[in-house]
């Protein structure tokens, strides 16, 4: 997607619409060309020269009515797989013409289903897990899923008691688990697809977004690094109370909007932007068919740590301070401790092999140990298979200059590291040297997922906020890898260590292994 052009509120709304007005001047891509007086192939809120070449995608507001469609859907066939299933492993068949006994005469249990599968649809309505703000992203939806599942289950309790029908226990409940866990499964793949299709351009929203210039330029690089979420920045403008010559900035902005045919406004943070001007622009919104998103200053904490606390009409966003102690840290080691344990046992014949191959691919030890620094600054010896030359260290000065990262001069990393073996290229690209770890995890060093393993000389360097890093034990994986592993920029790995130190959960270290999995299988960002 290119570069968002950077138009700010002039003095005269004729003049802003002469500038940004789509049919009066020549389009490139889907965007206005830049006004006159702005550097070409640069922008303050780009990292590099602009590409005005790439469309911007036009909105869709189809594919909402289509999603939801699709959902219903698969929400129905949950419910009849459960139910089929539930009523097979009872009885053993798929009849269900055999008849219930109680209050109700001539009901057999395709009747019970055929009123199950609607009954199941209109409580996900009521739980709205069909609204568009809960789809696509976000745990709220899968949340909702769940509690409309138990209420569900209540209802059917009660008319199964009120009405006096004798159903199979064992139909009850296989059926209702099963049907819960197939709409999650169901809705999970219907989410990837989405994700997909709006990576490729579709299913996408237009962006215009508001701001003071370093708050919109960071919810610009946000979205953009997000393409998933299908918002597609297509403008970005100065928040002021009012132009020069009076004209409400409200009347601007949706003249812009209009111009930009953008369907949707992300107000950022900005001195002018107060909350009077937010809501008479959410009036202003009513009855155009565009959305408004609020982005609030508050950054890389994850949504289980935020709560609104509504007093006197203001929605406060509380914020929970970050575990580091209590049974969920328990929890963790416990599991790290008999997940690797396991992982020894079931992989040790690839162990012996992987072993054998990096003693036959030249002189040197088997396995590389480097002092690394961990939880609350403590030094231990972390264990990796060797897929570097004996002298690695040594020819390390010759190289500084063709670092990968530049001059932040914190962490070395190098596309094409001469010191490389042919093994050791075969063993990093999927992550087969880092198997030795798992010893550093069985004895309390490292954890399953955490923070990268620094060395001391990058934590020498550290400023104040990286030290936060060591507040809990590295980890073998992390966000670090799951996000593009040695192609992250050091900033960049420094606030997704940051964002796991101050967010972690077993959710996410679930979440994290996972993709790991993925992430190592391409072998997409390893050198």
């Amino acid at each position: 997607m290119s570069e968002p052009h950077d138009t700010v509120l002039v003095n005269r709304p004729q003049d802003l619409l002469r500038t940004i007005d789509l049919t009066a001047q020549p389009r490139v891509g889907a965007l206005p060309v830049q006004p006159a007086g702005h550097p070409a192939g640069s922008d303050a809120l780009s990292t590099g020269p602009i590409d005005l070449t790439a469309p911007v995608p036009d909105s869709d507001t189809a594919w909402l009515p289509r999603y939801v469609t699709t959902l219903v859907a698969l929400d129905s066939l949950a419910m009849l797989l459960g139910g089929l299933l539930g009523f097979f492993v009872r009885f053993d068949s798929l009849d269900g013409d055999m008849p219930l006994t109680g209050g109700l005469t001539n009901v057999t249990y395709t009747h019970v289903l055929l009123v199950a599968v609607p009954l199941w649809v209109l409580t996900m309505v009521s739980a709205r897990t069909y609204e568009a703000r809960f789809l696509g992203l976000g745990s709220e939806e899968f949340r909702r899923i769940a509690n409309a599942a138990a209420y569900f289950t209540a209802v059917v309790a009660m008319l199964v008691f009120l009405l006096k029908l004798d159903i199979a226990r064992g139909v009850f409940v296989i059926t209702l688990p099963a049907a819960a866990i197939l709409t999650l499964m169901f809705r999970f793949v219907a989410r990837k697809i989405l994700h997909r299709i709006r990576t490729d351009g579709l299913a996408t929203h237009r962006v215009l977004v508001v701001g003071s210039r370093e708050a919109r330029g960071d919810l610009v690089r946000r979205l953009r690094a997000a393409p998933h979420s299908g918002l597609h920045v297509v403008g970005v403008a100065q928040a002021t109370s009012h132009t020069a010559d009076g004209t409400p900035s409200i009347d601007v902005m949706l003249q812009l909007a209009s111009s930009l045919k953008a369907d949707t406004i992300a107000v950022t943070y900005s001195p002018e932007i107060t909350p009077s001007l937010i809501r008479e622009l959410a009036w202003s919104l009513e009855g155009t068919g565009i959305s408004l998103l609020v982005a609030p200053a508050l950054t890389d904490v994850a949504v289980p740590r935020v709560s609104i606390r509504p007093v006197s009409g203001v929605p406060l966003l509380m914020v929970a301070e970050p575990v580091f102690t209590g049974w969920r840290k328990v929890a963790k080691a416990a599991f790290d401790v008999v997940a690797a344990g396991l992982g020894l046992l079931l992989i040790s014949p690839v162990l012996a092999v992987l072993a054998l191959a990096v003693r036959l691919s030249g002189p040197g030890p088997v396995l590389f140990r480097q002092t690394r620094i961990g939880k609350d600054g403590k030094e231990f010896r972390m264990f990796k298979f060797r897929s570097m030359v004996v002298d690695a260290e040594s020819r390390l000065a010759d190289l500084r200059e063709q670092n990968d990262h530049g001059d932040s001069g914190v962490l070395f990393k190098m596309r094409e590291d001469p010191r490389v073996t042919p093994v050791g290229r075969i063993l990093r690209r999927y992550s087969f040297d880092e198997l030795p770890q798992l010893f550093n995890v069985v004895l309390g060093h490292m954890s399953l997922v955490g923070p990268r393993p620094p060395l001391p000389a990058e934590v020498a360097q550290y400023e104040r906020s990286a030290h936060r890093r060591l507040l809990v034990k590295p980890g073998m994986t992390g966000l670090w890898q799951v996000s593009g592993r040695s192609d992250l920029a050091w900033d960049e790995s420094v606030r997704l260590d940051l964002y796991y130190v101050e967010n972690w959960s077993i959710t996410l270290d679930t979440e994290i292994i996972a993709k790991t999995a993925l992430a190592v299988a391409r072998g997409s960002g390893a050198h």
